[in-house]
């Protein structure tokens, strides 16, 4: 493959697959669908071949096969990196041998001035390296710092040591930190300004996540749909909803026993990837069982029947505390008419005035949740078009697809 003239060649790295059940996953999906006929990009995927979350190219219409390791999609170039399975370093084994293929890709097929965009801060200790030889292609290093994964309880302290210590040493070699989130940028400028490369400042750009705003293809009536309804014993509007991971700093805890401590007849649908180590420690605090309004419901990966469920929902809880511009957050914007948000900045800084807010402090959630079933449909749909309107101005995938075109081709 010799390069064509006038074609910038993009390598994206980070993502486990195209489309899957993950932001970055979804993000390569959509960034590859809406560029596919452009004739200035050529988009290079990695793609994982095996274990979590791994690519399965069949489940694609348009897809062609290369070999067992290549395909394209979307006009994209596709390859699949083999990981071992090695516990928690399985993911900076999967991006340090990504961006291996890429650099050997990239000499091979002479590619000149390619960009190398690496999305979540997972190798820091092998950045420098990878830096010094992109470079050497006259190539740029690209960085989707994602949210503070150092933060997340879910890692013991060495990890998120780790995770901080990555975060500093990939925001310093790299040409540009592209962020989801205008918190998570200034945060970056507060914390390592005057630390880049030879004392420089880190550039920055902000670009969000995008949301698809179409309503869903599912019909009211459709047997897929209502087959769930009746299998998961709940009625359309006669329920509160949250779909995300199963993690502590996603807010479960406090969701189930403010919930449980208001006085709503409704039920409380929760559509998550259940980790039964966590699931155990909030039935023993909580004793969510003995109340049968709380409902786990298990994973929608029908993302047609994901959206009518969102449309059908009563409102929507989001308990994100760590991280960015939250793709679920989006979603729910953009398909239920209320939301119900823990107050924290990446929250306020999406919604706005598009939703209502709540904090962790006891009986505070409980009261939120009793007003709101006391409001008029009216005041329900004001909220849900002020929602929409919020997300057709800033979340689209058009315009978002549009602003990374700028970046990549400027």
């Amino acid at each position: 493959m010799e390069q064509e003239n006038g074609v910038q060649h993009v390598y994206l790295v980070g993502a486990k697959s195209l489309g899957a059940y993950g932001g970055y996953e979804t993000f390569v999906y959509k960034l590859t669908e809406y560029h596919q006929n452009k004739k200035d990009i050529k988009y290079h995927v990695a793609c994982k071949a095996n274990g979590d979350g791994c690519m399965d190219e069949s489940k694609f219409e348009d897809v062609t096969i290369i070999n067992d390791h290549e395909f394209e999609l979307h006009n994209a170039h596709c390859f699949k990196i083999d990981v071992p399975q090695i516990g928690p370093a399985q993911a900076i084994y999967y991006d340090v041998a990504a961006l291996k293929t890429c650099c050997e890709h990239i000499k091979k097929n002479h590619i000149s001035h390619p960009i190398v965009y690496i999305m979540a801060c997972r190798i820091g200790p092998f950045a420098s390296y990878f830096y010094k030889i992109i470079h050497k292609f006259d190539g740029k290093v690209y960085l989707n710092p994602d949210g503070h994964e150092w933060m997340r309880t879910k890692w013991s302290a060495p990890i998120r040591k780790y995770w901080k210590i990555s975060e500093r040493m990939m925001i310093k070699y790299c040409d540009l930190a592209i962020c989801d989130s205008v918190n998570i940028e200034k945060y970056i400028h507060e914390c390592y300004d005057g630390k880049g490369i030879k004392g420089e400042n880190p550039k920055t750009t902000f670009i969000a996540y995008g949301a698809d705003l179409t309503l869903s293809k599912f019909a009211d009536d459709d047997e897929k749909l209502m087959s769930w309804y009746r299998e998961k014993e709940l009625t359309k509007k006669d329920y509160y909803l949250v779909v995300g991971r199963f993690v502590p700093e996603n807010s479960f805890e406090v969701m189930i026993r403010e919930f449980m401590r208001s006085k709503s007849k409704k039920d409380f649908a929760i559509i998550t990837n259940v980790n039964d180590k966590f699931l155990n420690e909030l039935e023993q605090k909580l004793h969510f069982k003995s109340d049968k309004r709380i409902k786990f419901v298990g994973t929608v990966y029908d993302q047609e029947l994901l959206k009518k469920i969102r449309e059908n929902a009563y409102a929507y809880f989001h308990g994100h505390t760590v991280g960015g511009t939250n793709p679920s957050l989006i979603e729910a914007l953009g398909s239920t008419d209320l939301n119900l948000l823990v107050d924290v900045g990446f929250n306020k800084e999406v919604a706005e005035e598009c939703a209502l807010y709540w904090n962790r402090e006891n009986g505070n959630l409980a009261k939120l949740i009793d007003k709101v079933d006391q409001m008029s449909t009216d005041e329900i749909e004001k909220m849900g078009k002020r929602a929409k309107k919020r997300v057709a101005e800033e979340y689209t995938w058009d315009k978002i697809c549009g602003q990374y075109e700028n970046v990549f081709i400027r």
